[in-house]
C-alpha cells in the first residue's frame, strides 16, 4: 500500500508590477473624485480645485496636496506585493501626482467623465486620445508634433508641462483619457530606457485608435478595466 500523495504546494502570489500598483491607485483616487465632482459634491469639487493648481509642477512644490493625495498604499504592501524601495517610492509618487493633477485640469468645468478606462473597443491611451483630435482621413501635423515633443521631454517636470498643453486640447474637444494607464506609464518613463518604451506605447496607441473609431455613446457605455498601451 502506498502512502497518499501530498497535495501540491500552492504557488506564491505573483507580485503586481509597481507601475500597475501606481495605475490602480490613480484609478481609485480619480474614480471617487470624478463621481463626486460630476454629482457636484462639495468635497470633490474642492479637491479638484486644489489638484489642478499642481498641474505641470513638481510633486513637492505644492504642499497643499500632501494631505490630499493618499500614497499610503504604496508604503504598505498588500498581500502578494512587497515594500517599495526609496527610488521606487519617489518615482511612484511623482507619477501619481502628475497624473492626478493633469486629470483635474482636464475635468475642470466638464459635465462628463474625462477619465475613462481603456478597452480594446475604445482605446483610451494618450496616443489614441491625440489621434481623436485629428480628422478621420488625415493627420494634423501640429497636434502630432505635440505628442512627439512630449515624448522627447528631458525630465518629468518638462514632460508634465508638455502633456498639460495636450490635455488643454483634449479638454477643449471633450476627449477623455485613461489617467490610470498614464500614471503607470509616467512611472515607467522615469527609469533608464523608460522614455523609449513609453514612446512606443504611445505610438501603438495612436495607430490603435485609427483602427478603432469611437462610437457616439462612448462616454456613457460602462467601462471595462483592461491594461493596454
Amino acid at each position: 500500500m502506498t502512502a497518499a500523495s501530498a497535495p501540491p504546494t500552492p504557488a506564491p502570489p505573483v507580485a503586481a508590477p509597481v507601475h500597475q500598483r501606481v495605475a490602480e491607485l490613480a484609478a481609485a483616487h480619480i474614480g471617487s473624485w470624478q463621481e463626486g465632482y460630476l454629482k457636484d459634491r462639495s468635497p470633490a469639487v474642492a479637491a479638484l480645485a486644489r489638484l489642478r493648481r499642481g498641474a505641470g509642477r513638481e510633486a513637492g512644490e505644492t504642499p497643499d496636496l500632501w494631505n490630499l493625495i493618499d500614497t499610503g498604499p504604496l508604503h504598505t504592501p498588500a498581500e502578494g506585493t512587497r515594500l517599495l524601495n526609496e527610488q521606487e517610492l519617489i518615482r511612484a509618487e511623482n507619477a501619481l501626482h502628475a497624473a492626478l493633477t493633469l486629470w483635474a485640469f482636464h475635468q475642470q468645468s466638464r459635465g462628463i467623465p474625462m477619465h475613462r478606462r481603456h478597452t480594446r473597443e475604445r482605446p483610451g491611451g494618450l496616443g489614441a486620445a491625440v489621434r481623436r483630435l485629428m480628422p478621420a482621413d488625415g493627420v494634423d501635423e501640429p497636434v502630432r508634433k505635440r505628442l512627439v515633443r512630449a515624448g522627447t521631454a528631458p525630465d518629468l517636470v518638462t514632460l508634465t508641462q508638455r502633456l498639460r498643453d495636450i490635455v488643454a486640447l483634449l479638454r477643449r474637444d471633450d476627449v477623455p483619457l485613461d489617467y490610470a494607464l498614464l500614471a503607470g506609464q509616467l512611472y515607467l518613463w522615469q527609469w533608464p530606457d523608460g522614455p523609449a518604451a513609453v514612446r512606443r506605447r504611445w505610438g501603438r496607441s495612436f495607430h490603435e485608435q485609427r483602427r478603432s473609431r469611437p462610437t457616439s455613446d462612448e462616454n456613457t457605455t460602462p467601462d471595462t478595466d483592461k491594461d493596454a498601451s
